[in-house]
């Protein structure tokens, strides 16, 4: 299976994400951009999740419907095409890292996946529903490591 490069000029893979995009700060989503999306790519689709949440994965932003020829996203933009789903705070959209203060780093696993076709997934599902969906259908992933801690 070929692999996406997914990056971030805010943060490098395992390194810190800034305050900026955290849900205490700004909360915006921070800039990706993404290369090797295989051509016969109908939709991507974008998760952001922290499995080191202390009631298990906490999905932070779950975005399907992406423009396969888009190539990434500004700081707080809307993915192109793409639908936001309910992130875990129970909100539209991105929702910043939040760990709990005195917790090591937890670890936000970014990953971009390309889809041979539309997929649905229910707003309300759960991380392990997500996966059970995008990474038995995926042609092609990439993933990016950001680490946050209050």
């Amino acid at each position: 299976m070929a692999g996406i490069e997914l990056k971030s000029t805010a943060f490098n893979d395992h390194a810190l994400i800034p305050d900026r995009f955290a849900k205490q700060g700004d909360n915006v989503s921070p800039p990706l951009t993404w290369s090797g999306v295989p051509d016969e790519a109908v939709e991507l689709a974008l998760v952001c999740e922290d499995p080191d949440a202390p009631s298990g994965t906490f999905i932070h932003w779950l975005v399907t419907g992406i423009d396969p020829r888009s190539q990434g996203l500004d700081a707080d933009e809307k993915p192109p095409g793409g639908h936001q789903h309910v992130n875990g705070f129970g909100e539209p959209g991105w929702g910043g890292p939040q760990p709990p203060v005195g917790d090591k780093a937890h670890r936000y696993f970014f990953r971009l996946y390309a889809l041979p076709g539309p997929v649905s997934i229910p707003d309300e599902a759960t991380a392990e529903d997500v996966h059970n969906v995008l990474d038995r259908q995926q042609l092609a992933s990439g993933t990016l490591v950001g680490l946050y801690q209050r």
